[in-house]
């Protein structure tokens, strides 16, 4: 190679920020509740070099809390250059992370691993009934993608209120059925916190969506947050169900609770009420107006019906109804944002 092309002005400039990166790299902390600082010099340090488009790659490996970086430049000639740095025991973490023993696996049985790509194959085999769970994959996705945009970290009263809503809703009432729901799942405490943490993060995305926004979606989508004062029975058959419909709305409750007294041709029904928003009620039952029935209609694997026995507008002035448009709005940005986006999925 003809040594003018060694001693460009180019490669000597990048020469000086490769030597500056890895300095910038052997400085950033490794411990996974400081990512977000990490991110914070990397941005700070590539705005005063913004030909090299530089980009932090972060990876915990799994069974520890500390934290592998690479940090990916433009090469001035084309192409890119990945760097990583590692003080302690000089592996990289792509070396470390690839050797080590639950690597490839996301949990084992009895000794057994699963591997990564079978859990994926098996949530692949279930996606044409149930999409939930590919989606909840993508918007955590989208949710770390805005987090990151905003480095500021979770304080103690955000993070409080993020595990006492994890514990609600997983019915955890005490410490003890919390260390024990979290020994069941593998998760350390100190992991139960950081993800409190990030989920206090997450929240602080979906209240962008509160006050006027919350009121906007409201006045565009009221028939999302009337409330329905509704009674329903589900069974295995559809003609137990017909004949409990054979007489006045208002008392179809009555008529369901006198059948299953006397089970007969009632045995395996299910009643169920409820005053609340129309989406949360089942599909059968969400347009049908105030004293009208519904069903026998196919419902979850067996038979539905029920009557509405009230519609209620929804009352803008409500804590609890700006609360539901408010989860409403933020769920319609992350359907956007997910039908927007670029998704590629990694099953082998």
């Amino acid at each position: 190679m003809p040594a003018d092309q060694n001693t460009s002005p180019l490669r000597t400039a990048f020469s000086a920020d490769l030597a500056d990166a890895v300095e910038l790299l052997r400085g950033l902390p490794a411990a996974a509740e400081t990512v977000a600082d990490a991110h914070r010099s990397v941005r700070a340090w590539a705005a005063e070099r913004p030909w090299l488009r530089a980009q932090l790659v972060a990876d915990e490996p799994p069974g520890t809390d500390r934290v592998g970086y690479d940090l990916v430049l433009d090469h001035p000639e084309g192409g890119s250059v990945a760097l990583s740095a590692e003080v302690d025991d000089g592996i990289p973490w792509l070396v470390d992370h690839s050797t080590h023993w639950a690597a490839a696996n996301i949990l084992s049985v009895d000794g057994v691993g699963l591997s990564i790509a079978a859990a994926l194959s098996a949530i692949r085999s279930l996606g044409a009934r149930d999409r939930r769970v590919h989606e909840q994959l993508v918007d955590h996705r989208i949710l770390l993608n805005e987090v990151e945009d905003d480095p500021r970290p979770a304080d103690d009263a955000e993070t409080r209120r993020a595990a006492d809503e994890f514990r609600r809703r997983r019915g955890l009432t005490t410490r003890e059925q919390t260390l024990d729901w979290l020994a069941q799942a593998g998760i350390s405490e100190k992991q139960f916190w950081g993800h409190a943490k990030m989920q206090a993060r997450i929240a602080r995305v979906r209240e962008r969506f509160a006050g006027e926004a919350a009121r906007r979606h409201l006045a565009e989508h009221p028939e999302q947050f009337t409330v329905r004062r509704a009674a329903w029975v589900t069974g295995p058959r559809p003609e137990p169900l017909r004949a409990l419909l054979d007489g006045p709305a208002a008392e179809f409750a009555n008529r369901v609770t006198a059948a299953l007294l006397h089970p007969g041709d009632a045995t395996g029904l299910r009643l169920e009420a409820a005053a609340t928003l129309t989406p949360r009620l089942p599909e059968p039952l969400r347009e049908i107006p105030g004293g009208a029935t519904a069903g026998p209609l196919p419902y979850e694997g067996g038979y539905l019906a029920g009557v509405v026995y009230e519609v209620v507008p929804p009352d803008a002035g409500a804590p609890a109804v700006l609360d539901a448009a408010r989860d409403a709005a933020f769920q319609a940005w992350l359907d956007e944002r997910r039908r927007a986006a670029e998704i590629r999925w990694f099953w082998l």
